[in-house]
């Protein structure tokens, strides 16, 4: 077991990370009443977090040194082991019995390693990336999926239900971030039929908003057409997950798979379509913005509350 009993009025929270979702998913322990050490890259990014009473810390290491349990959600893999294992990482000052929770979609294998790090400093490593978009993360309602040992998982739940809504226990270190690989392939095909859909919607000249109201009750239901085929219609492709890290998260499942000795051919189509989104100049948009891309292999610009062209 872990040696610290986790709540608002014994445990210190730690925080590195504050973009699209991290800044809300930071924002509910707060509001939970947890004393909260943040560090981000950008620390004009922290800023109403310090003002809700959130402290500041220069590195991550100094986060680790005035926290019980530090929670990280960055960007790649190198960001991760940066933050985590570096020599101003987290595990360079985590107390024994302290515990470390990485939230970004990162590699199973990574997992692993930091586990074992924490393990020899007498601490605790969990692998808990999330899925839900910037939606889910500011109203709490993210699926969380963990991977570390179970009593260790079981102390964090006060905390992961601050932040979601489904808290799955997958199994020892990595099997959340593998989890993360099977929702993120599950993601990566079904937004090409999203797009594909509304792009042929569109120039068969129905009105899409209507369209919507059909589809999206029936058997083509889900999460991405519900929240982001409204964001596409509208034209906005601000993010609620970066394309970028979209790209990140299918390499790496590319990677697993042949690891694993698969083929996955509808995964390898995807990342390379989402490929063709960055090199458009839309790798900070969200991951809807693969519309435009569809768009322009046919030769139409998405100009859905238009004629179509």
């Amino acid at each position: 077991m872990p040696s610290i009993e986790i709540s608002p009025d014994r445990t210190r929270i730690g925080w590195i990370g504050l973009g699209v979702m991290g800044a809300s998913m930071c924002g509910h322990l707060v509001t939970a009443g947890y004393r909260t050490t943040v560090f981000t890259r950008t620390r004009s990014r922290a800023e109403s977090l310090l003002g809700r009473g959130a402290q500041w810390a220069d590195s991550p290491a100094e986060v680790a040194r005035q926290s019980d349990v530090v929670f990280s959600i960055v960007g790649f893999p190198r960001d991760v082991r940066e933050v985590v294992l570096g020599t101003e990482g987290v595990l360079s000052t985590l107390a024994q019995g302290g515990i470390v929770v990485d939230m970004t979609t990162s590699e199973p294998s990574l997992a692993v390693e930091i586990d074992a790090a924490a393990k020899a400093r007498g601490a605790h490593a969990v692998d808990a990336p999330v899925s839900g978009g910037d939606i889910g993360a500011r109203e709490a309602r993210l699926s969380i999926m963990v991977g570390g040992e179970r009593a260790v998982v079981e102390s964090l739940q006060p905390c992961f239900a601050a932040m979601g809504q489904t808290i799955v226990h997958q199994g020892e270190a990595g099997a959340g971030q593998h989890t993360k690989m099977v929702n993120q392939i599950l993601v990566a095909s079904g937004m090409v039929g999203i797009c594909e859909a509304l792009l042929y919607g569109h120039r068969a000249g129905l009105d899409l908003p209507t369209v919507l109201q059909s589809v999206s009750s029936g058997a083509a239901a889900s999460w991405a057409l519900s929240n982001l085929g409204p964001r596409i219609i509208e034209g906005d492709f601000e993010p609620g997950f970066f394309v970028e890290h979209f790209v990140k998260d299918l390499g790496i499942a590319l990677a697993e798979a042949e690891r694993l000795g698969l083929a996955l051919p509808g995964l390898a189509l995807a990342r390379q379509l989402y490929v063709a989104v960055a090199a458009q100049g839309h790798g900070r948009s969200g991951t809807q913005a693969l519309q435009l891309a569809l768009a322009s292999l046919s030769g139409q610009s998405w100009t859905p509350t238009k004629e179509p062209t």
